[in-house]
């Protein structure tokens, strides 16, 4: 599968709870491939069933994890977005567990995620931010982030550690609405 994709014909939708098995294989190579990029460990995951898989996918505008399918209908890369929901948070969501499979990458698809996720946040009523974490090492990421106007807003030391190696996260924010 190293055949370029045309990225304009990727379609960006929520992933189903019926689409478990589509989802949970990608995220597990997410999480052996890359386990210094989310606080979810592979050893952990691998364990748990498909039938608790569907009940962890959310459907609702404020908490979902959107899929970038191809034309074919496999699923190349996810991005999941969550509203905070206490009264003083509900301002707030945060995007996690981002990845795009290595045979996809390079097409534009994370970029593609990310423009629809605050689309989505947009439409939101009294949304104003979208935070994320990203390992301060992967430049591409930050990158991305930044082109999207997503700011540093600091740097925790050592978020993790995989393997007795610790690993800084960039903690990053976008604001729909500055505030004053």
């Amino acid at each position: 599968m190293n055949e370029q994709v045309d990225s304009s014909k990727i379609i960006f939708r929520g992933i189903l709870p019926d689409e478990a098995e589509a989802y949970w294989p990608l995220r597990l190579e997410a999480l052996k491939n890359h386990p210094e990029s989310f606080g979810a460990s592979y050893e952990m995951s691998v364990p748990i069933p498909l039938e608790e898989v569907r009940e962890r996918i959310h459907t609702d505008p404020d908490d979902y994890i959107l899929g970038a399918y191809t034309e074919e209908g496999l699923l190349a890369g996810m991005m999941g977005f969550k509203r905070e929901q206490g009264l003083k948070l509900k301002h707030k969501a945060f995007i996690w567990g981002v990845y795009v499979s290595p045979p996809f990458r390079g097409q534009g698809i994370a970029s593609g995620l990310l423009k629809e996720v605050l689309e989505r946040g947009r439409r939101l009523d009294g949304l104003q931010q979208i935070n994320l974490s990203v390992v301060d090492s992967n430049e591409s990421a930050k990158r991305l982030y930044e082109q999207h106007g997503f700011e540093v807003y600091g740097i925790e030391k050592n978020a993790l550690v995989v393997q007795g190696h610790g690993y800084d996260e960039a903690h990053m924010t976008y604001f729909y609405v500055k505030s004053s």
